[in-house]
């Protein structure tokens, strides 16, 4: 099986997709656990196992930040001890990652330490963790030796890892190579190269990562690296370098280690004959190395590298000062001592001979030690790894992760080129570019994306400077194991705007002259979320919405665009003129909302549309005027067929905002499917229905269900009437889900004749009533109960749910229900909408807590706590204890958290990195204990409080030493992601 990337019709392609790092199930691999035994060992094996397993521990790690080809992530995999004096675990290099690591380690007898990372090797699968023996207490730490040289095919080893990082795995195998090139785990991925690789058949799986493969005497010959998923056949990795890497800090030496940029791959004899490789070179080699298969032959040289120029793909490396070369493990050894010096290598390329001199540079210095967060996304120096994948110069700025301002089509592999029209070829200069940039600005971005250099992305960008986290600087630090942050300065503050003029397109058709006008109407509105909360996925989101009143700049959206006011507003006018707006009205079930915009700002013909206040009825003619997923306006005469009560579907694993309670309007065009926003409007140009979005549940694929229908401007319009005159709809509710009820139903309910000919006279239309399907969980002391039948409301009988709307105006609702057969008379109180929505947030330990929102109540029964679990982010300790989203959070060690002030109280005065004992309920009622280890020096506490004083507007807070501290600057730093980068 071959295993080498290949250039296929000009690009390169892996030959092989199913090779996997063995790390644990949230890391690289989601392989079914398995363990693999030897069946009766000797007595020699079981001796030297009993020995081994007291230097092996399990690594549970983070992985804090996506950082250059590794997303974040939590995982496990295996480590071994290597210095039991000072503390030195070896593992793999994609367990310690190339960013930000927190973990701990697990002893075989199950004591518990923090590690933190000293070295990763820039290129190699094997990387060292530091650890304090004195917290191992109740066993003697044993170290292994480090015995590369004893590693011989046939010989039989042992591999002793763990299996998902709960208990023992031994594997047994033989080693059957020791020349095999390095696997290829895939683009964008952690790759391995230039070093010969162990091959045997042990069946190792995932979290076996780092585990060490031992001989019989109980020496490490290698490092269990990745395997084949296609077959029994495992890689590890010789540790000549992770030896020498040892050697160097157990002496206090740098670890030098030296490239000159030319990615090798050791090809057999009769590959090298077939690409020029003479007889007698072949001779000589032969001669020197009895038992040697084949030469390093360049497979990648990398532009404007050292060996640019001198040694090009294909050619064969004979020696290199002056010594014939055959294994990596020797060119290693060379480059690694003659850093920034010059060496002598002879090439042979075509049959000739050439002897040239090559500058040998650091390696250490092309691997990026230190990244930039600014505007919700993170940014660094192009690596190495990413550079030689593609065979593109080691230089630019590489968006490891794009989201917050940088959000992009594909999640990774951007290489950022420019900021508007300032170039950035390296992250000082980035740095300084985005230093004159200023908050809320609009710039012109250009991108090339590493699996496509020959396309320039150029986008439009949103800085955010004011949600997202400070402009700042993190640095590596192998001291202390962290990544140390430094601030990069404030955010400008955004220019003051001025107005700007355009004309809109027009529909040029005569027939409905009047309502082709109302493209003047038409404004596009962006949602853009900094976190998410209350259940909706995404973090941007686009659609139009209808201009009521042009005076005053208010438009209706669907709320689907707008899910709340916790984001920032942009409205586009005529495709041309973008202003900022706020969210000025959520309505609690209609599925609707209100922003508006400063009217000043815009010279362009925007006209208000008129509104119907005439519900619209079935069979009618009207005309269909819609937009789009470009954006484009669809025009066509319909027939409203049919208007009927509609509750979308909730979400049942985790609920977040729906309409409840609507009569929708369909319509006989297939132009109701293809757009997301619009409007039923007559040939006078008044409309009778706005045509919106709903998001509704998730299906089996995980896509956010949409679905498309009207409401009537009838049932809005006397809201609209109260923001028009500047006052603020204080609406009242009636806090149930209702369902239709058929007469034949409603007999059997026992409903009398007298009531059925009431809804006949009432409804000529539809003959039905409607029961309570469910009531929503809140203090409120609920009068009617589930399967209740609705008659009347006060004193009207209802069959239509549009009717219910009286209830806005009512504290107190007269109501004639039937319940278990009998007619009775309820005075039903409802309840008010002021403090329906998340008004406060509190960002601890990576979890995104706030009281359960609304539709949280819709479809719980009974409320653990006021401490809700909305989301959480990837890479932080609520994503590595599995602080899942919908949990509540009702006990923190100990004491009792019924809501968000109890909960700050306590956590706030639990010092850092301890460990705290949480007691926990699912959505299902399922309670459980649970642990998680603080880590403030990444995730600090934080809060954030709508001011009611200024709508649109929250402060911010940060929380050290349980000492609260107002922040003026964005807290939100790099979870400020597309959907599935950055939560879950």
């Amino acid at each position: 099986m071959s295993i080498r990337n290949s250039p296929v019709n000009g690009r390169r392609k892996s030959l092989n997709t199913n090779t996997n790092h063995d790390s644990g199930p949230n890391g690289k691999t989601s392989q079914e656990f398995k363990i693999t035994a030897p069946l009766a060992d000797s007595v020699e094996w079981q001796r030297t196992i009993e020995k081994v397993i007291k230097s092996v521990v399990s690594v549970r790690f983070t992985q804090i930040a996506s950082f250059d080809c590794e997303p974040a992530l939590v995982s496990e995999a295996t480590g071994f001890v290597v210095d039991s004096e000072r503390g030195l675990i070896m593992t793999n290099r994609h367990v310690v990652g190339a960013g930000p690591f927190t973990g701990y380690a697990v002893f075989d007898n199950h004591e518990e330490c923090d590690v933190y990372p000293i070295y990763r090797d820039p290129v190699h699968d094997f990387g060292l963790l530091r650890f304090n023996p004195e917290d191992i207490k109740y066993m003697e730490v044993v170290a292994l030796k480090l015995r590369p040289d004893l590693a011989k095919v046939g010989v039989e080893i042992r591999v002793i890892g763990n299996d998902a990082g709960e208990k023992l795995s031994i594997l047994s195998g033989f080693i059957s190579r020791l020349d095999r090139n390095a696997p290829d785990y895939g683009f964008l991925s952690y790759n391995d190269f230039n070093t010969e690789y162990i091959q045997a058949a042990a069946s190792a799986s995932g979290g076996s990562s780092g585990s060490p493969v031992v001989n019989i005497d109980g020496y490490a010959v290698a490092i269990q690296a990745g395997g084949s998923s296609e077959s029994s056949t495992d890689y590890f990795l010789p540790l000549y370098r992770g030896l020498r890497a040892l050697q160097c800090i157990q002496n206090d030496e740098p670890i030098t280690r030296g490239t000159i940029q030319v990615q090798w791959l050791l090809k057999p004899f009769d590959e090298c004959r077939r690409l020029g490789l003479t007889s007698i070179t072949e001779s000589t080699v032969r001669r020197a190395f009895p038992g040697c298969i084949g030469m390093l032959v360049a497979e990648t040289v990398l532009p404007e590298g050292p060996s640019d120029g001198l040694i090009e793909e294909g050619d064969c490396l004979v020696s290199l000062n002056g010594e014939l070369l055959t294994k990596f493990v020797r060119l290693d050894e060379i480059l690694d001592s003659s850093v920034d010096q010059t060496v002598k290598a002879v090439i042979q390329r075509g049959g000739v001979d050439s002897e040239i001199d090559i500058t040998v540079g650091n390696l250490h210095k092309i691997t990026p030690d230190r990244y930039v967060e600014v505007a919700g996304a993170t940014f660094h120096n192009l690596s190495y790894q990413v550079a030689r994948q593609y065979a593109i110069p080691v230089k630019g700025v590489f968006i490891s992760d794009p989201a917050g301002s940088f959000r992009l089509d594909r999640d990774r592999g951007w290489i950022l080129e420019s900021i508007d029209n300032d170039p950035t070829p390296d992250l000082d200069t980035f740095i300084e570019v985005m230093r004159k940039v200023r908050d809320r600005q609009w710039v012109v971005t250009i991108c090339r994306n590493v699996q496509d250099m020959h396309t320039m992305s150029t986008g439009i960008a949103h800085i955010d400077r004011h949600w997202t986290g400070a402009f700042r600087m993190a640095i590596r630090n192998d001291k202390t194991g962290l990544w140390d942050f430094h601030s990069l300065g404030d955010p400008l503050p955004p220019l003051p705007l001025k107005p700007q003029s355009a004309r809109f397109t027009e529909i040029n058709n005569t027939s409905i002259a009047k309502a082709a006008k109302l493209i003047r109407s038409f404004v596009k509105v962006t949602c853009l979320v900094p976190i998410k909360i209350d259940g909706f996925p995404r973090s941007a989101k686009a659609g139009h919405g209808l201009v009521v009143d042009a005076e005053k700049g208010l438009v209706v959206v669907a709320r689907s665009i707008v899910p709340y006011d916790l984001c920032d507003i942009v409205i586009t006018v005529a495709d041309s003129i973008m202003v900022p707006g706020q969210v000025v009205f959520l309505h609690p079930t209609q599925g609707w909302a209100v922003v508006s915009y400063d009217p000043s700002l815009v010279e362009a013909p925007v006209e208000t549309a008129l509104l119907s206040t005439e519900m619209i009825q079935r069979n009618s003619s009207t005309i269909f005027m819609g937009l789009n997923q470009n954006m484009r306006p669809l025009v066509a005469r319909t027939t409203v067929t049919d208007i009927s009560t509609m509750t979308v579907p909730a979400n049942p694993t985790t609920p977040r905002y729906r309409a409840i309670n609507i009569d929708g309007v369909t319509v006989d065009t297939v132009l109701g499917s293809q757009c997301g926003s619009g409007v039923l409007v007559n040939t006078e140009g008044v409309v009778g229905a706005l045509w919106l979005t709903y998001l509704g549940e998730r299906n089996n694929s995980s896509r956010d269900v949409e679905y498309h229908a009207g409401v009537c401007t009838s049932s809005i319009i006397s809201i609209l009437e109260k923001l028009r005159r500047d006052e603020t709809p204080k609406l009242r509710i009636l806090d149930v889900e209702l369902n239709i009820l058929q007469m034949n139903q409603a007999r059997i309910r026992g409903v009398s004749e007298k009531w059925i000919r009431n809804v006949e006279q009432a409804n000529d239309e539809r003959h039905q009533l409607f029961a309570v399907r469910k009531l929503v969980c809140g203090d409120t002391p609920q009068i009617l109960e589930e399967g209740d039948v609705i008659l009347s409301v006060n004193g009207k009988t209802l069959t239509r749910v549009s009717e219910l709307d009286v209830m806005y105006d009512h504290e107190i609702l007269d109501m004639t229900v039937v319940r278990r057969r009998k007619e009775i008379q309820l005075k039903v109180p409802t309840v008010s909408t002021e403090n329906l929505e998340t008004d406060r947030i509190i960002i601890w330990c990576g979890a995104i807590l706030h009281e359960p929102h609304h539709a949280v109540r819709q479809q719980i029964k009974k409320l653990h706590s006021g401490v809700y679990v909305s989301a959480r982010m990837k890479g932080s300790p609520a994503y590595q204890y599995y602080i899942a989203p919908t949990y509540f959070i009702t006990h923190v060690n100990g004491q009792e958290t019924p809501d968000l002030t109890t909960f700050l109280q306590v956590v706030s005065n639990i010092p850092d990195n301890t460990y705290l004992r949480l007691r926990i309920v699912t959505f299902d009622n399922v309670p459980f204990a649970s642990s998680i280890k603080s880590n403030l020096h990444y995730f600090p506490t934080m809060e954030l409080v709508k001011d009611r004083t200024r709508p649109g507007e929250w402060k911010r807070y940060t929380y050290t030493g349980g000492v609260r501290r107002e922040n003026l600057q964005g807290l939100i730093g790099e979870t400020a992601g597309e959907e599935g980068s950055d939560y879950d």
